[in-house]
Parts: C-alpha cells; structure tokens; sequence
C-alpha cells in the first residue's frame, strides 16, 4: 500500500472516530435541549392561557354574562377587547356547550362539545396542545351557588413561541457548523502529527528493509507518547540490525583469515616439499607432521563454527533431564586436572550442597570445560584456578575463579564475540580457536541461563553462570 493511501485512511479514520464520537454526540444533545427548551415554552404558554382563562371566567361569572340578556353588547364587547389584548381566540359556552360567544362571531349558537370542553364540565380545568400546534386552555364558569354555568375557550397560534425556537434552531445549526469546522480543523491537525512520524516510520522501513541499515527515524521535536516509543524502537531494531550485519561482515573476515593462516602455513610447508626433491626423510617427515598439524587446526575450527551455527538456528535438540551439576563439574576437574598440573597450576573445586537441575548434560559438559580450560590456559606457573557450585531455590550458580593475566575493562564486553582475542599471539600458541566463549555463551543462552564476568588486569579473571533449576 502506498504510504499516502496510509496516511490518509488514518486521518479518514480520526475523522470518522471523532465525528462518531465528538460531533454525534453533540448534535444529539443539542436536539435533546430544543426539545426540552420548546416544551418549556409550550408549558409556560400553556399555564399562562390556563390563568387567564381562569380570570375571564371569573370575570363572566361575576359580570352575570351568561344569565342578563342586558348585557349582551358589554358582553361581545368585552370578549373582543379581551381577545384582542391577549392576541388570541376566546370561545364562551354554556353548560350544555352551546357557544353563546365568540370573539370571531363564528361559531355562535353552534354546538362546540370538543374533549376539554368536557373536561372543563367535569370541573377539571385543562390547557392542551392540538395536533395543529395550537394551545387550548379551558376554564369553567362557576355561579355564586357553586354551579357550572358554562366553559372559557382560549384558542392560541403560539406563533411567537415558533418563531422563537425557529431562532435558536438557526442558532443551534450556525453553532454546531461552526463545531465541526473547528473539529475537523484540529483533527486534521492532529492527525497530520501523527501520520507525519509514521509515513518517516513507514520510509525508514522500507529503506531498512532495502539494506539501508545506516537510516533512522528524527525524534527531535517528538513528544513523549506511545509513537516516540515505536519510534525509538524502530530505531534501536536498525541499530541492532546494523550491529548485526557490522557482526557478520567481520565474521566473515575473521573465519577468512583464521581460515587463511593454516592454508597458508600447508601451503608454504607444500611448496617447500616440492622444492627440495633431494630433502632427507627426517624433513619430509616433519614437513608432513606440521601440515597435518594445521588440517587438525582447520578441522577444529570448522567443527566450532559448525557448533555455533547449529546452536544459533537450534538446530541441535536440547535434551532437559535432571543431572547432579557436581558429578559434572567433578568428571570435568577431573579430566582438566593433568593439564593444570602440567601447567603447575592449582586447581580446586568447592561445593556448598547438592545441586541437582534440568540441563542437556553434553552441552552443558562443553561449557563448563571451555571456561575451565580457558582459566588454565591464561594463568601462569605457580596460579591457581578455582571452581565453586552452589545454588538457590530456582538457580544453580558455577564460579570460575583464576589469578591469571586478566583483562581490561573495555575487553569484558567483546569476549563472547567470535574469534575476539585480547592477546592473539598467545591465544595461537595455547591452540585456541577463539570460539570457545562464543561456544559457551550460546550454550548457557539455550539453558536460559546467563553468563557474567569481571576481571582486572594482572589479577585474574570470574565467570558467573547462572543455570535454572528447572524448565517449564
């Protein structure tokens, strides 16, 4: 997918999610408020007419409207005045609900028994809005002798009240837009701060997919949040990566040189064979010694690597049984102990307790023996070396202790690294491969363990390796 289709399905996303979940909302609310603010009015309209329906027909009752036929002129008259003061339409009918006024003079003498008429009959005053939008508010006539003489009809157009909410509508749309414009504003403004780093992201990616191992994502100007997080983690993937790849390359070399020099050696001893053709036996012989010499040195090296690279793609099972880690260790002093004797080099082995743990006997045999050995080789005459096992309730814990020439602290660091030596001339004439450490590195990795040193020059050196009791 292109990265501009990316990022703008993400700011289309934003958008949507935000409209969904901002704007919806809000224009949901805002109908809610005009409803309730519409009613409201309704509902103060409608006591308004209720109270002045109240007034008129008190104001008829005491006047004696409906029973003095005199005052039928005051009466029109007066309803006219009435309806043209408050605006609206005023109905009078007696008991029976026979209109005997009508400030339209349109329906008098008409039966006019509409339900709230009933009502108001019923000595329930009542004020409704019909299916038309007007309100009626009716009001019963009472005598002085508690009797219904008839009802008051108010009939209003809430013309005004329409209008009104008319108004707010207007206003409530003017302001919702101008909302979503602003919404959409700073969303794509955020959105463009966030798709901005990913389309880097998304580049850099690419490049490194490319080979472009050297490419990085800018953080300066990034703010602290989980795409800063991504981002830096991309970033320390290419730096690993390049690491990596800087790692292989110089592999590569160092199996070519280490490669080169017995070919090299076979070569100049194969040379000299063929030169001296009248050569005495004795050289021959020695010759022939010497080149078989550096084949077991290739041999041997070739059989590292091919040690390592199994290990690294877990080509080689790792058989997890429960072995006593201090007959291991001991089979392992045992077989060393000539070699530090040879050296005139003490070598002790200590134990606080039993130790028992989950470990592939053969690999973990190698490792052990790569550490000890590597202390004998590196300790002179009159040193010691010394091994001690002890475990916790989860880890079992192997110590290789020597007095010998020590490394300095930058060194700590590049030791497991294959074919790193400190001291190449000398790591050659013990017969080192320089892959030992590598070796044993891998091997506690694949036991979950971990593996630790500290050393000072002309001090001596201490491995710590830590081994799980037990796996799950």
């Amino acid at each position: 997918m292109d990265k501009k289709k990316a990022s703008h399905g993400i700011r289309c996303l934003l958008l949507i999610t935000y409209m969904v979940a901002g704007i919806l909302p809000l224009l949901l609310l805002s109908s809610v408020v005009f409803r309730i603010t519409e009613q409201y009015y309704i509902e103060e309209r409608k006591k308004e007419l209720l109270n002045q329906a109240n007034i008129l027909s008190g104001h008829i009752a005491l006047s004696d409207y409906l029973t003095d036929t005199e005052k039928a002129a005051e009466f029109i008259e007066d309803l006219e005045q009435t309806s043209s003061q408050g605006d609206f339409r005023i109905i009078v009918t007696d008991e029976t609900g026979l209109v005997v006024n009508d400030s339209n003079k349109t329906e008098i003498g008409k039966m006019y028994l509409i339900p709230e008429i009933v009502e108001a009959l019923d000595n329930k005053d009542v004020a409704k809005e019909q299916a038309n939008g007007s309100i009626y508010a009716v009001a019963s006539i009472v005598n002085d002798d508690g009797e219904k003489i008839g009802v008051v009809l108010i009939s209003d157009m809430p013309t005004d009240i329409t209008q009104k909410m008319e108004d707010i509508r207007k206003q409530i749309y003017t302001l919702t837009a101008v909302i979503i414009f602003i919404v959409i504003s700073i969303v794509m403004f955020f959105a463009q701060m966030i798709t901005k780093p990913l389309e880097q992201m998304v580049g850099v990616i690419r490049k490194i997919a490319d080979g472009h191992l050297d490419q990085r994502i800018p953080t300066t100007g990034m703010s602290n949040n989980e795409i800063r997080e991504v981002t830096e983690a991309v970033n320390n993937m290419a730096e690993k990566l390049q690491q990596v790849d800087i790692s292989r390359q110089q592999f590569v070399s160092n199996v070519s040189h280490e490669l080169k020099t017995p070919l090299s050696s076979i070569k100049v001893l194969s040379e000299s064979i063929l030169l001296n053709a009248d050569a005495p036996k004795e050289m021959y012989v020695e010759f022939l010694q010497d080149i078989t010499s550096e084949v077991d040195r290739m041999t041997e090296i070739i059989n590292d690597l091919l040690t390592l690279v199994r290990l690294d793609q877990k080509e080689i099972p790792v058989n997890f049984k429960d072995e006593n880690l201090n007959l291991l260790v001991q089979e392992v002093i045992k077989r060393l102990l000539p070699l530090a004797e040879h050296n005139k080099i003490t070598l002790t082995y200590e134990q606080s307790q039993d130790v028992v743990a989950q470990v592939d006997a053969t690999k973990l045999t190698l490792a052990v023996s790569n550490l000890v050995e590597n202390a004998i080789k590196y300790t002179d005459e009159g040193g010691s070396v010394k091994v001690t096992l002890d475990c916790d309730h989860q880890n079992a814990f192997l110590t290789v202790t020597d007095t010998g020439i020590g490394m300095a602290e930058e060194e700590l660091g590049k030791i497991f690294d294959r074919f790193y030596r400190i001291d190449k001339t000398r790591d050659r004439q013990t017969g080192g491969t320089g892959l030992g450490l590598s070796i044993t590195h891998s091997t506690v990795l694949l036991h979950d363990g971990s593996i630790k040193v500290s050393s000072k020059e002309n001090e001596g050196t201490t491995f710590v390796v830590r081994i799980p009791l037990a796996h799950s």
